[in-house]
């Protein structure tokens, strides 16, 4: 086919989810310099999308905008207007095909089943099966539709400069002593959150072994409450972040020696902005879902502990396997890494 003039990469949801899928847009515009890029996304995920040199256009959409017929109309009419040639649907649910369909594009590219759920894959013209193990991976095959190949995925993330002044500004009043090490006690299922007093047992580590202060990290009122319990719990190794949008969290990031966190947001943008991290995996594997890149470091329960795939977000038991002192180790491997650089 010829060079394509606009593509749409459809990803909707979650924060992690989106960021697995940088990597394509950065392909995407390698390969073709010239070429529009549009994304079509739901909610606060496009916050890390704002001000990528690789995504010309977001789509923003509210949640729930597939139940709504004006909602659907709109988006058929702005996708019509930025004239796709080719979309890739990375999401692989109904909705997800929905939206690379209502482009009108010629050429809809997508996973093929099981990667595809729903019966996505009927609204594609082009299938590609999934075979890599990594979830960043599995999305960047899906530019052999376009017969493109990505040794070696890239998440060049943006910077954004008034939440990098925010940062620095509350670092500089906070008197951390130094580069601090995160902590992200959130997830978004239950199945993925780690006990705090674990968390709390890691700073207690990191500030006694490596004089590493510590920063917890939060987002909505149930995660500060527990950030608050960590603190106390901490005895003074740690402190409790601000208020942050996800473009201060990245900001945060870069000022960071370490992020320590389950499988969720936060822990994926640490990684693309280049921040090593240690992520606890229980329900998920990390060869699926790990941080992906060199310089981070995983713990992993027992593999009896995993539960099966149907019942990963409703296990009260594999992250429970994850010792303090296994993550402490983890750590002590990576922070010798984060000092020379």
């Amino acid at each position: 086919m010829s060079p394509p003039r606009s593509l749409v990469i459809v990803k909707l949801s979650a924060i992690g989810d989106v960021i697995h899928g940088i990597p394509v847009a950065v392909a995407l515009k390698k390969a073709f310099p010239a070429a529009r890029i549009g994304w079509v996304v739901e909610g606060r995920a496009a916050d890390v999308l704002a001000g990528h040199t690789a995504v010309d256009h977001l789509f923003r959409l509210p949640r729930g905008w597939s139940r709504s017929p004006t909602a659907i109309l709109r988006l058929r009419s702005d996708l019509r207007a930025f004239g796709a040639d080719v979309t890739l649907d990375l999401q692989g649910l109904l909705k997800s095909g929905l939206a690379a369909w209502l482009s009108g594009a010629g050429r809809r590219i997508a996973h093929a089943p099981p990667e595809a759920r729903e019966r996505s894959w009927l609204l594609a013209t082009h299938c590609v099966p999934a075979t890599a193990p990594h979830v960043v991976e599995r999305n960047c095959a899906l530019l052999a539709g376009l017969g493109l190949t990505v040794s070696q995925p890239q998440f060049d993330m943006p910077r954004w400069p008034v939440s990098r002044e925010r940062v620095n500004q509350w670092l500089g009043a906070a008197r951390c002593g130094g580069a601090p090490a995160l902590l992200n006690p959130g997830a978004g299922w239950p199945s993925k959150l780690w006990p705090e007093e674990r968390f709390a047992t890691v700073a207690r580590g990191l500030r006694a072994s490596h004089g590493v202060p510590t920063v917890v990290v939060w987002a909505g009122p149930a995660e500060r409450a527990a950030a608050d319990r960590i603190v106390a719990a901490a005895a003074g190794a740690a402190v409790l972040a601000p208020p942050t949008s996800l473009q201060d969290l990245g900001e945060l990031c870069r000022r960071a020696r370490l992020m320590v966190s389950s499988d969720t947001g936060p822990l994926h943008l640490a990684a693309a902005v280049g921040t090593p991290c240690v992520g606890l995996f229980g329900p998920v594997p990390a060869a699926r879902n790990g941080p992906y890149g060199a310089g981070h470091a995983v713990v992993e329960p027992s593999p009896h502990l995993r539960p099966a795939w149907a019942d990963r977000k409703t296990d009260t038991v594999a992250m429970g396997g994850i010792e303090a002192a296994a993550v402490l180790a983890a750590a002590a491997s990576v922070l010798p890494r984060t000092a020379a650089a």
